[in-house]
């Protein structure tokens, strides 16, 4: 069966290897596949919980610009000490960090580390991405008797 959805976000960058290196250790996330042609290297990177790749391209012509200030890739993480664990090495590795901060729901635990290009990885715990998707369709937190999301806010 052929995929179906959302399936990747494709981000340019100036060093392959070491954007690899950051959303391994970052993200903990594995290249699935990798390509070279004509120059251009380009690899797929998941964390295997969804049918779903990060796609780095090194070597298609200017860089884009960075994700942020506000845009960013978030990735759900197992626990507050984690974020702390990861934000603290981020700093002692010289990457620009947001520290961390409890922002309360659905929003939860969030600390942003800066990746090789300036893209800004947002590490989370306790978002509730899961349970506004598994909704029914059309409806929405204020229809539930839930707290809106902060998608609801930004959305109306």
């Amino acid at each position: 069966m052929p995929d179906l959805g959302l399936t990747h976000v494709a981000l340019s960058v100036r060093d392959v290897d070491a954007s690899i290196s950051f959303y391994e250790k970052y993200a903990g996330m594995a290249v699935v596949h990798r390509r070279a042609h004509e120059g251009v290297r380009s690899v797929w990177l998941t964390d295997r919980t969804r049918p779903f790749v990060i796609v780095l391209v090194e070597g298609a012509g200017q860089p884009d610009p960075p994700l942020g200030p506000f845009g960013h890739l978030g990735v759900a993480c197992k626990s507050r000490e984690e974020i702390d664990r990861l934000c603290a090495e981020a700093r002692r590795e010289g990457r620009p960090t947001r520290a961390p901060t409890d922002l309360g729901e659905p929003i939860g635990y969030v600390g942003r580390i800066a990746d090789p290009d300036g893209n800004s990885l947002e590490l989370s715990f306790g978002q509730e991405v899961g349970l506004a998707v598994g909704r029914p369709s059309g409806e929405s937190a204020a229809r539930t008797g839930s707290r809106p999301s902060s998608l609801d806010v930004l959305i109306g």
